[in-house]
């Protein structure tokens, strides 16, 4: 069987061989939700850019500018980092560059060596599951944590999607076996337990815990964010039987 393992940090990525594996890029609070959000919502692709120069010279190139630092909306940005933003179609047929505190960085530190790079959210943690047992290759789950360190909720979808996939995974990687463990133990309260997190607690600082609710929405879309290119895109999956 194909194997999955964590990585806990962009900081630990270095440890890990990423070669010709699927990387899934994880930023729950709140990127790769919201990039999975604008995708469902009919935005025509999202180009993540790790700095906040080369993201605002996008939009001399016909794009939507989405910019984010400590969990605010970047100076000078037309878009932050909320996934409601993108709701009812918002931003159909437009094309975003984002940059983000964590994700986007993650992201940028996954494309070297890795087969495919996705983005994880519990929106589409099903969809992500099945497309990684289609593929059938061995995957990485990257953790963007925050500015290098730990944090409990990219680890603890990291052990959601261990979880799903345990019957088809091997894994003896430490990191996924006590994540999925985590997961498993907190399934239930999911929501109560995350407000415990640090990042959690600083985007109820600013006020936004409607974002919160909304990324801990388990499997509300039924579709892979997938990067292409520089440009990451909407895949459905092929039916299987």
């Amino acid at each position: 069987m194909p194997k999955i393992e964590v990585c806990l940090s962009p900081e630990l990525v270095h440890l890990h061989d990423l070669k010709n594996k699927i990387v899934v890029v994880v930023d729950i609070f709140r990127a790769t939700s919201t990039m999975i959000t604008g995708l469902a919502n009919k935005v025509t692709s999202i180009t993540p850019v790790a700095g906040l120069e080369a993201c605002r010279n996008m939009k001399s190139l016909g794009y939507i500018i989405a910019g984010e630092r400590n969990g605010q909306t970047a100076e000078g940005f037309e878009l932050g980092n909320s996934p409601l933003s993108y709701l009812n179609n918002a931003y159909a047929g437009k094309k975003i560059a984002v940059t983000t505190t964590n994700g986007t960085l993650t992201i940028e530190k996954s494309k070297k060596d890795a087969a495919e790079v996705l983005i994880g959210a519990f929106l589409n943690l099903q969809a992500t599951a099945d497309y990684l047992v289609q593929q059938g290759k061995d995957v990485v789950i990257h953790c963007a944590g925050w500015k290098g360190m730990f944090n409990l909720e990219d680890s603890l979808y990291a052990g959601a999607l261990v979880s799903v996939l345990a019957n088809e995974f091997d894994f003896d990687c430490d990191g996924a076996i006590g994540m999925k463990a985590l997961y498993e133990q907190n399934q239930g309260n999911l929501k109560s337990f995350l407000g415990q997190a640090s990042h959690a607690k600083r985007l109820q600082n600013h006020n936004i815990e409607a974002d919160i609710d909304f990324c801990l929405t388990l499997d509300k879309y039924n579709f892979v964010g997938k990067l292409e290119g520089e440009e990451l895109v909407k895949v459905v999956l092929n039916k299987v039987g």
